[in-house]
């Protein structure tokens, strides 16, 4: 809920501070900041202005939500996920998984554990605390990446080929989906790694028809792990997650993003 209300940088940090803290293991808090991890709703409005299909927004976001879970309950069962280490940073942090005896039931062991843990908070002082330090560490550690991969993203994007040469596989796999303008639609599909807002500044200026802008709009949103912030992130966290396996990841987002999206939208246009 913070990921897709708030914003995808907060929810992967609420994710590592779990993980940090021995509640998730290596596998859970790796699906979670990947796969749980969504655009918020309003940058995903910006997005859609962008590439100036707004009166679609209703639609649009709720494909964004199907295409998050199914991604969600796929990719977990392919590599890298699958094959994460079910191990704790700090161990005997996390609630046991079966109810122990003594509780009649998860409602009320749940409730117990609730309790206790609000028996540690330390105040509105120590809350306040943590999260003007939580922000601070967002907005001086992050945004600097954000502006450089951004930059650099764009600068190669405007005047190199490489991320067109780096498209080229989609280009077969959009034809085959029907996608009009696939040269354009293929050319964003890999630079979503580097930026999340890039491909639709992209798709806008090539003059493509809205089916292929919509299409780039939803898949760029739906990519989610692009380096200048999710994806930074993680990398520079104690997760066991690498620049390769993130990228995998990524791809399979994609993908199984376009075998849904692209049907739809020659659905609604």
């Amino acid at each position: 809920m913070t990921s897709w209300i708030g914003d995808g940088t907060l929810g992967v940090m609420l994710t590592l501070n779990q993980y940090e803290g021995g509640y998730y293991t290596a596998k859970e808090a790796s699906i979670i900041a990947t796969l749980f991890s969504a655009v918020s709703i309003t940058f995903a409005l910006v997005v859609l202005d962008q590439v100036g299909m707004v009166q679609y927004f209703g639609v649009y976001y709720l494909l964004i939500c199907f295409v998050g879970i199914i991604c969600a309950l796929i990719c977990p069962l392919l590599w890298p996920l699958h094959k994460k280490p079910e191990t704790y940073v700090i161990e005997g942090k996390a609630a046991p998984e079966t109810i122990p005896e003594g509780y009649k039931s998860s409602s009320e062991y749940g409730m117990d554990l609730a309790l206790k843990r609000v028996a540690q908070h330390k105040g509105i002082g120590e809350f306040f605390a943590s999260g003007a330090k939580n922000a601070c560490s967002m907005w001086f550690g992050v945004l600097p990446t954000v502006m450089a991969v951004g930059t650099v993203a764009l600068i190669l994007a405007n005047h190199t080929p490489i991320f067109a040469w780096l498209g080229l596989p989609f280009k077969p796999l959009l034809e085959l989906l029907g996608v009009p303008d696939a040269s354009a639609a293929a050319s964003t599909m890999i630079i979503g790694f580097t930026d999340m807002f890039t491909p639709s500044i992209l798709i806008a200026g090539a003059g493509a028809c809205d089916m292929t802008r919509f299409i780039v709009a939803v898949v760029s949103v739906t990519q989610v792990l692009y380096l200048s912030e999710v994806g930074g992130l993680i990398l520079g966290s104690k997760l066991p997650l690498n620049i390769w396996e993130l990228f995998v990841i990524f791809l399979e987002r994609t993908i199984i993003s376009l075998l849904i999206v692209c049907p739809i939208a020659h659905l609604l246009f």
